[in-house]
């Protein structure tokens, strides 16, 4: 019930170091079609990344620098307002190398972290992909937006038999010799009958943390209620 990084993340990843020029790592995200790409050092250890977003710096600040009149769009202009974000714009849009363009501290995960621990990252920091590395920081793959989503792409029966074999043969101290499982497109339904609702109840929840599963339609029976009046 608890996919990590490493069953999920991208081996093989396109990394770049920090001498690497400008119109070079744009022609890596381009190439490899990534919005994103770890910068390392001798060692493999990563230590920032590069976005799309930091090429555009370019652009942004494109009149203010090389006075040919373009006009930033009004999204740029207001994200920019702010003294110290218009400081770190102006360094990347001089920047001419990807040390000189990337994000540091890069925002990493571990391969042993659960997914859920990844998706709450992307969210805190809205980035779409996160270098995985080990313990020493050295890049160990790459986790995006797209590879989170392939835990819904597990087979129904590989659902069943999680449900089955982690939820109604271990985690459930009580009867569920009566409880079935069907599984349809990750939707679960559970019939049957077990002694205690709050049995019952506790045993939909469970089904429905599984990863994978897309709802949970609870048709359990129960023969005593145990709930406080």
């Amino acid at each position: 019930m608890r996919v990590k990084v490493s069953e999920i993340m991208t081996r093989e990843v396109t990394s770049v170091d920090g001498a690497t020029p400008f119109k070079d790592v744009a022609e890596v995200l381009i190439a490899h079609g990534v919005s994103a790409v770890p910068v390392v050092d001798a060692g493999n250890h990563v230590i920032g990344v590069v976005s799309e977003a930091d090429l555009l710096h370019k652009e942004e600040f494109k009149e203010q620098y090389y006075r040919e009149g373009y006009q930033p769009p009004l999204r740029a202009r207001l994200r920019h307002r702010l003294a110290q974000e218009q400081d770190r714009g102006r360094a990347k849009a001089h920047g001419d190398t990807a040390a000189e363009l990337m994000t540091s501290p890069a925002v990493t995960v571990r391969p042993q972290s659960a997914i859920v621990y990844a998706i709450r990252l992307m969210d805190e920091h809205g980035v779409k992909r996160l270098p995985v590395v080990d313990e020493n920081g050295v890049l160990q793959g790459i986790v995006s937006r797209q590879d989170l989503l392939k835990v819904f792409l597990r087979s129904d029966a590989a659902i069943t038999e999680e449900i089955r074999r982690d939820i109604l043969d271990r985690s459930v101290w009580t009867d569920t010799s009566q409880v079935k499982v069907l599984v349809h497109r990750g939707v679960v339904t559970l019939t049957g009958r077990m002694e205690q609702r709050s049995e019952a109840q506790l045993t939909a929840h469970m089904a429905l943390r599984v990863n994978g599963v897309v709802d949970v339609v609870d048709e359990i029976r129960w023969d005593e209620d145990g709930s406080p009046a």
